[in-house]
């Protein structure tokens, strides 16, 4: 059988070890490579690793990088298919085959007995040959792996070749719902290793909760596994030069977490040889059905992680890495989950320094296997099981030392099989001390957590209430149902951040945050995988799998991330920070309460601030005195002396937000961290509504585009009763508004000319709405019914003594239902003119072309088209970014301004952006026109663009986007909530716009000249 089909892990090949830092010599190889793509896995032939080989004519590539991102074939995107047959462990004859070649001589002085080959990351297959010599090969692409070169080694002229091929039987481990990237992706290096020095080191550290001492064994390894003694240094414990592979116990220690990452840095000597280590005293358990660590119970508020660079793929470089590290946490996000591989060795350095919790998952996933029914799963194939073993035995040896690995992943959607017995076994054997994680566990025998992906909110407040039914797979066994009871729950996959939204987090979170039950959350996922190309225009975009060309393809839902391709904060982002909070602040009427929701840290490193505003105006701030409190802890405190506006009318709003005093390494002093909103007058508007959801939340630094407005009352309107004209006249004036006398047409409002005014119930369809596949596809409802082509039909023009009232009906074509609406024009105060629109649905809704549904309206409101030349929104409402009815918790309720341009959201896929939900009023000006002021009754959303939403769905991507000569305002009485149907459950119905009778009102005030 050729290698690359063998099922086997790979040969000649180094035992797995631990990564670590030595003052030993080190070579690096990464830079410019010859490199040659050919068809098959024959490559450019036998005589590749021949020396002598003349490579002229050949290319260069940089290395590490993705060959197919340096414009050598195609990168290719699915999501559970794999893009080749089903036929393991073979893969085709048609297998680009990358052919790298590196010249290098040895620095002066190197000892080339037992120097060792490295390599972090290959995908998904190579051999490897040094002057010659075949060293051996490998598969496992997420991993390290080593080969002994030291007999091959000669001080100058070094050739190393090393064949990759894309596809290999390791490719069946791999289809983990990402870009299929091919190449040495991650460093390359040659290491001395001094007479006499250690080959691998184990940091076993230990905490004691009742008495706050720490344990501490640095076990050392010579080639072999023989354990050499070393000597052990660490100042800060007072351990200087103390044997290896003793135990030593520290009589007072300050223990590692996320929260407060505490590292002791040293050295252990062995030989001539020393080795950094950093040591964090934590211990894990589970137990009671509680995930602990030193004794305290912590909740994972985290995110699923890809390694993703728009232009790099899965080559990132340490800056990178750092980046989004400091990005979660300054977005209040405490863990990681490495879905669905080890991560770079450097991110999980940074996550022990910086302080992250880690679930560290296997490369392993078999995810293609559900379309041949599971039938020849390597995980439960007798022939596979080394590799799977493989795969999990190189992750816990090279992280093994990390204090931020909390939690062992054994892989990822694979189903079960007896290689998960396994691998198990294995890992408990050789360390015990982190529990383990399989979400596909149905057999609830291997995991350490009950585990499931995309409950609805049903389901989990079930789960939190342990009054879920058991899984039918477990009816027969009693025994393992009582074992999966008593286990702590772990939502390893929620909130699927695809395009617009996720929606309702806070909702999610007030579950995650109601039992002990729940250890915590994994939001799917941190950033959009798109890759950075030139679009047709000359303009740079990115692209998603549905935009190359090859088939199979997972299209766009490779955008399911929090972060844009570019790291741009989503509005999904802050909502969850948000929601993560560490802090809880509640402000009403009478009192502030704050609980610390940190499981470990007080609040010492936070000073508190508050300010005073009235209809969306600063009126004061001033400090907010305040104990500091323990982890858990709460505290009630009567408002704050505040200036006295009990005489002026207008809302009045009091936020209390809690900052960092000092820097850290993830944000600069003044940070906020949290914050808090209440009304202190008699609420004729709820912040958050009758629609749920949570208080009000913070502004983004990141929101750059959107400004809060300069306190200045909008423009105030006067003008006389509405001129009614005679039978003959063909318009009317009421108010700023004039309308056709004979159709209802509003033609303008003041010396705006307006167009295209009527009720609207369409949307660009999210990336939510289109759901996955058939399952919760709302836009495909929508479309059967015909939502997005509704036609307007005037019934009745009645001109009354003080207003106008137009009858229309508007209907789907095709379909013999629809909406009988009534437009009620009157005058309002001076200048200004009273829109009420009432909403009557009529016909057979639920029965569509595609069954019988129930068909819901992706929205409800008015559109106008206004002139161009407008360019500026301010708004009184929330803000200052776009908020909908179940994602809103990110906003506060303040007076914003911005460019019309910049309330919309770039997402990657153009979809529906911007709403501005629960808006008091809304002002729209330009250079040279008079201001328009709309006035919600109490509030509406609104949004504002220069195309339509027809045009918006058109669009596959932003430079198919052409402004018009015209603006498109939106006034709704309420839209559709964004949900996570993507990838979930269907939208909570209360987030649900249903055809049912309704009635809204709008104000409308502009000059007439």
């Amino acid at each position: 059988m050729l290698y690359y089909d063998d099922p086997a892990p790979g040969s000649g090949r180094r035992h797995p070890r631990a990564d670590f830092l030595s003052d030993a010599a080190r070579l690096n190889l990464n830079g410019q490579w010859a490199f040659a793509l050919s068809p098959t896995a024959a490559g450019t032939g036998d005589d590749f690793s021949d020396p002598d080989l003349n490579v002229h004519g050949w290319g260069e590539i940089d290395v590490p990088s993705h060959w197919v991102l340096r414009g050598h074939d195609v990168p290719m995107y699915t999501n559970t298919a794999f893009p080749f047959p089903i036929d393991p462990p073979h893969v085709p004859t048609a297998n680009p085959t990358g052919d790298y070649r590196r010249t290098f001589d040895l620095p002066s002085g190197w000892r080339t007995e037992g120097s060792v080959l490295r390599f972090q990351g290959v995908d998904s297959c190579a051999t490897v040959w040094l002057n010659g010599v075949e060293l051996g090969h490998s598969k496992g692409s997420r991993l390290p792996f080593e080969f002994d070169a030291g007999t091959a080694l000669r001080e100058v002229g070094n050739v190393l070749c090393v064949r990759v091929h894309r596809w290999s039987a390791g490719s069946y481990l791999e289809d983990q719902d990402m870009w299929w990237l091919p190449g040495i992706f991650r460093d390359v290096e040659l290491l001395e290793r001094p007479a006499g020095s250690l080959d691998d080191l184990f940091v076993h550290a230990d905490y004691d909760h009742h008495s706050g001492a720490g344990r501490l064994r640095v076990q050392t390894t010579g080639p072999g596994g023989a354990e050499v003694v070393g000597e052990l240094s660490i100042p800060e414990l007072g351990l200087d030069g103390v044997p290896t592979n003793t135990e030593h116990r520290i009589a007072q220690v300050e223990p590692w977490s996320a929260e407060v990452p505490r590292l002791y840095r040293g050295m252990v000597q062995v030989g001539a040889e020393r080795v950094e280590v950093s040591v964090g005293f934590r211990t894990v358990s589970v137990a009671d059905g509680v995930l602990r660590v030193n004794g305290v119970q912590v909740h994972l508020r985290g995110v699923n992680r890809h390694e993703h660079d728009p232009d790099d793929g899965r080559a990132l470089s340490v800056a990178t890495m750092r980046q989004d590290i400091l990005m979660m946490k300054a977005h209040n996000i405490n863990a990681v989950r490495t879905a669905h591989y080890p991560p770079h060795p450097e991110f999980l350095r940074l996550c022990d320094e910086l302080g992250l919790w880690v679930v560290d998952e296997s490369d392993l996933e078999t995810h293609g296997f559900i379309y041949a029914g599971w039938e020849g799963n390597p995980v439960d194939e007798p022939t596979w099981e080394p590799a799977v073993l493989d795969r999990t035995a190189r992750m816990v040896e090279r992280d093994k030392n990390h204090p931020s690995v909390i939690i062992w992943s054994l892989g990822n959607e694979s189903e079960g099989g007896s290689g998960f017995v396994a691998i198990e076994r294995w890992i408990r054997d050789r360390d015990p001390s982190r529990p383990l994680h399989y979400e596909r566990d149905r057999s609830y025998a291997q995991s350490d957590f009950y585990s499931l992906m995309y409950p609805s909110l049903d389901d989990l407040r079930a789960i939190a209430q342990r009054t879920e039914p058991a899984p039918e797979a477990l009816a027969d066994h009693p025994a393992l149902e009582e074992r999966r009871r008593a286990l702590p729950f772990l939502l390893c996959e929620y909130a699927h951040a695809m395009g617009n939204g996720p929606g309702s987090l806070a909702d999610y979170q007030e579950i995650l945050e109601s039992s002990d039950r729940i250890a915590g959350a994994f939001v799917w996922e941190w950033i959009d995988h798109g890759i950075r190309r030139t679009e047709p225009d000359g303009s740079s975009g990115f692209w998603h799998g549905g935009r190359f060309d090859y088939q199979p393809n997972g299209g766009s839902y490779c955008l399911d991330g929090l972060v844009r391709p570019d790291r741009t904060p989503s509005p999904g982002l802050l909502e969850l920070a948000k929601v993560l909070e560490p802090v809880r602040i509640t402000v009403t009427d009478q009192h502030v309460l704050v609980r610390n929701a940190y499981d470990v840290r007080s609040t010492a490193h936070l000073e508190f601030g508050w300010e005073l505003s009235q209809d969306g105006a600063v009126v004061g701030r001033g400090e907010l005195p305040m104990p500091v409190l323990a982890a858990g802890e709460q505290v009630q405190l009567p408002l704050p002396a505040l200036p006295d506006l009990t005489e002026e009318p207008g809302e009045i709003w009091l936020t209390v937000s809690a900052r960092l005093t000092n820097p850290a390494p993830w944000a600069e002093a003044g940070h906020e961290v949290a914050w808090g909103q209440g009304r202190l007058d008699e609420p004729a508007v709820d912040a958050s509504g009758p629609d749920g959801g949570a208080a009000p939340a913070p502004a983004h630094p990141g929101a750059a585009a959107t400004e809060p407005a300069q306190h200045t009352e909008p423009a105030r309107h006067t003008g006389g009763r509405p001129n009614i004209p005679a039978e003959s006249a063909t318009e009317v004036q009421i108010g700023p508004a004039r309308l056709d006398a004979r159709t209802g047409e509003l033609l303008a409002l003041g010396e705006l000319s307006v167009a295209g005014f009527g009720l609207h119930v369409w949307r660009a369809p999210t990336e939510n709405d289109r759901g996955q596949g058939e399952l919760n596809n709302l836009a495909k409802v929508w479309h059967a019914v015909g939502l997005d082509r509704m036609t307007h039909r005037v019934r009745q023009v009645r001109v009354l003594e003080h207003g106008v009232q137009v009858s229309a009906r508007v209907t789907p074509a095709t379909q013999a239902f629809g909406l009988d609406v009534v437009y009620t024009w009157t005058p309002a105060e001076p200048g200004a003119v009273r829109l009420q629109v009432d909403v009557t649905p009529y016909g057979p809704w639920q029965d569509t072309p595609i069954g019988h549904h129930e068909v819901t309206l992706p929205r409800l409101g008015v559109r106008l088209e206004l002139p161009a030349a407008l360019d500026q929104v301010s708004w009184f409402g929330m803000g200052p970014g776009e908020s909908y009815r179940d994602s809103h918790a990110a906003t506060k309720v303040g007076r914003y301004r911005t460019a019309i341009d910049d309330l919309d959201f770039d997402y990657v896929v153009p979809q529906e952006s911007g709403n501005r939900h629960r808006t008091r009023w809304l002002e729209l000006t330009g250079p040279g026109l008079a201001p328009l002021r709309v006035s919600g009754a109490p509030t509406i959303d609104f949004s504002a663009r220069r195309w339509s939403d027809e045009a918006l769905e058109a669009a596959v991507a932003a430079y198919q986007l052409h402004p018009e000569d015209r603006v498109y305002l939106h006034l709704d009485h309420a839209q559709h909530g964004l949900g996570s149907s993507s990838c979930g459950p269907a939208t909570p119905a209360r987030y649900r716009v249903e055809p049912a009778p309704t009635t809204f009102t709008v104000v409308f005030a502009a000059d007439n000249r």
